[in-house]
C-alpha cells in the first residue's frame, strides 16, 4: 500500500492512492532535472518569468478548484485554501516581476579601483521536502524563486497532499516550463534520505517541517557538503504590554492562533501578558474562543476546521491531557473530548517550566497563557523556549515596543498586529525553528552562486 494518499479528514475515508516512486523512477527525476538545468539557466530572466507569470495566473484563476483539493487532503476550510492559492499566486508573480531586478550584477566598491561585481546565477538541482499544513504556499515560497533564478527543482511533497502536488507539477507544465525543470517525486523518506541528497548533482536542500524531519535531513546533508534552509517548528510568543483597545488585541490573538485551525509554525500559541492585562486579556480571549465553532465540511467560511488528520487530533488531546496530568488548567475548551478529528478551541492556564507542555509545540487551536510580573519577566518567558520562529508584541509606547522586539531571540517580529508574513519581507527563524529565509529578495539567494567577476 502507497503511503502516499488523500484521507479526508472531514469523513475519515481514504479519497484517493498514489503509486510511491522506486528507486529508478527517482533516480530517472535527477537525471531529468540535471538535464534541464543549462538549458533552463541560461534561458533569458524575462523567458523564464514569463513561464512562471502564467504559472500565477493559473493559481489565481483556478483558486476555487486548488482549495477544493486541499481542503479534501487536510481539512482547511474553502474560503481559506481559496486565500492560499490567491496567495501563492501573488509570491509567483512577486519573483517573476522582480526576477531582472534581483538577478542583477552587483557592482561593488573596492579599493583597487577595478571593475568589480558579484554575478547572481543558479547552481543546479535543489531538493524541496515539502509539509501538509499549507500545500500550496510552502510549494510557492521555495520552488518559484528558484525556478526564476535559473535552478531546476525536485521536489517530495507531504505522503497526504498527493493530489496538489500533482496539480502544482501540471500547472508548471502547461505554463511552458521545459520538461525535467521541475520533477514532482512521491519518494519515501527513506529514498530521501539514500538517493536524493547524496547525489552529486543535488545542490541543495530545502525543508519546511518538524524538527526530527529537519535534524535528520541536516546530518544527511552534511555528510555530503550540501547547503540547507530549515524552516521548522515554532512556539511563538504574544505579548500584550500595554494596550488602547484590548478588543482589538483579542481579535488579533485569536486571528494568530487560530488560523489554519491552529496549524502553523508560526502560530502565537503563548499568550503573555503582564500582570495589570491578565484578567481582562484573559476574560475577553477565553470569551471569544468559546464563540468559535469548529466548522463542518459545509462551513466555507470557518475559521477552525478539523486537523489534518486523526493522527494529529491525537497527539494534541495527548499532549493537552499530559499537561492537565502535570497541573495545567484548561480555561476554556474541551479539548480532551473523545471525537475525530476536530479538537474545539481551548486555553491551558497554570503551564510552569517543569511540565512538558511549557517547551513542546501544541499544533493545532489550544493556547497556554502567562501572567508576566512585568516587561523583563515577560521577555524572559517569551524567550525560554527552544524555538525561535516569530513573535507579537501589542504595546502603547513605540520606543518600549521596538525596545522589546530587539529583545526577543526569534526570526521575526510584529508590533501592535503588524503583518509580518507577506510575500515581499524575509520569513524565518533561529533556535530548533531552523535557519535560512524565505520570501523577499532573500528567498532568492539561499541557493543562488554570487560568484566574484573582476576585470
Amino acid at each position: 500500500m502507497s503511503e502516499y494518499k488523500v484521507t479526508d479528514p472531514y469523513t475519515g475515508e481514504v479519497v484517493k492512492e498514489y503509486p510511491t516512486a522506486t528507486d529508478d523512477e527517482i533516480r530517472a527525476a535527477i537525471d531529468r532535472a540535471h538535464a534541464a538545468f543549462q538549458p533552463w539557466s541560461q534561458t533569458p530572466i524575462a523567458e523564464r518569468a514569463a513561464i512562471i507569470v502564467k504559472a500565477a495566473d493559473a493559481f489565481a484563476e483556478r483558486s476555487r478548484e486548488l482549495a477544493e483539493i486541499i481542503r479534501t487532503e487536510m481539512g482547511k476550510p474553502i474560503d481559506q485554501g481559496v486565500f492560499e492559492a490567491e496567495f501563492s499566486s501573488e509570491i509567483i508573480r512577486y519573483y517573476a516581476d522582480n526576477a531582472e531586478a534581483f538577478l542583477a550584477d552587483e557592482v561593488l566598491q573596492v579599493r583597487s579601483g577595478v571593475d568589480a561585481r558579484v554575478r547572481k546565477s543558479a547552481q543546479g538541482v535543489i531538493l524541496g521536502i515539502m509539509p501538509w499544513n499549507y500545500p500550496y504556499y510552502q510549494v510557492a515560497r521555495f520552488a518559484f524563486p528558484n525556478l526564476v533564478l535559473g535552478n531546476t527543482v525536485v521536489l517530495k511533497h507531504a505522503p497526504q497532499c498527493p493530489s496538489s502536488a500533482t496539480v502544482i507539477a501540471e500547472i508548471l507544465e502547461q505554463a511552458g516550463l521545459p520538461a525535467g525543470a521541475y520533477e514532482n517525486v512521491f519518494a519515501t523518506n527513506d529514498q530521501i534520505g539514500e538517493i536524493v541528497i547524496p547525489d552529486p548533482r543535488v545542490r541543495g536542500v530545502s525543508l519546511t517541517g518538524s524538527e526530527r524531519a529537519g535534524a535528520a535531513v541536516a546530518e544527511i546533508a552534511g555528510r555530503n557538503l550540501k547547503k540547507v534552509v530549515l524552516e521548522l517548528g515554532g512556539s511563538d510568543p504574544f505579548i500584550v504590554l500595554s494596550t488602547d483597545d484590548m478588543d482589538a488585541v483579542v481579535e488579533n490573538a485569536v486571528e494568530a492562533r487560530m488560523e489554519n485551525s491552529g496549524q502553523a509554525c508560526n502560530a502565537s500559541k503563548r499568550f503573555i501578558v503582564v500582570d495589570e492585562h491578565y484578567d481582562a486579556f484573559t476574560e475577553k480571549l477565553a470569551a471569544a474562543l468559546t464563540a468559535l465553532p469548529v466548522g463542518g465540511a459545509d462551513d466555507e467560511d470557518a475559521l477552525v476546521g478539523p486537523l489534518s488528520s486523526q493522527a494529529a487530533a491525537d497527539r494534541l488531546r495527548s499532549q493537552v491531557a499530559s499537561a492537565i496530568d502535570e497541573g495545567a488548567q484548561v480555561l476554556v475548551g474541551e479539548p480532551t473530548a473523545p471525537g475525530d478529528t476536530r479538537v474545539a478551541p481551548a486555553l491551558l492556564g497554570g503551564v510552569t517550566s517543569e511540565m512538558d507542555a511549557y517547551r513542546e509545540e501544541l499544533f493545532g487551536p489550544v493556547g497556554t497563557v502567562y501572567r508576566a510580573k512585568d516587561v523583563d519577566d515577560a521577555v524572559r518567558i517569551a524567550n525560554d523556549t527552544p524555538f525561535g520562529l516569530g513573535s507579537r508584541v501589542w504595546c502603547s509606547d513605540p520606543e518600549l515596543a521596538l525596545a522589546v522586539a530587539d529583545r526577543i531571540d526569534a526570526g521575526m517580529v510584529s508590533i501592535n498586529g503588524a503583518g509580518a508574513e507577506d510575500y515581499d519581507m524575509p520569513f524565518g527563524g533561529t533556535k530548533r525553528s531552523g535557519y535560512g529565509r524565505e520570501l523577499g529578495p532573500h528567498g532568492m539567494e539561499e541557493f543562488m552562486n554570487k560568484k566574484l567577476i573582476v576585470g
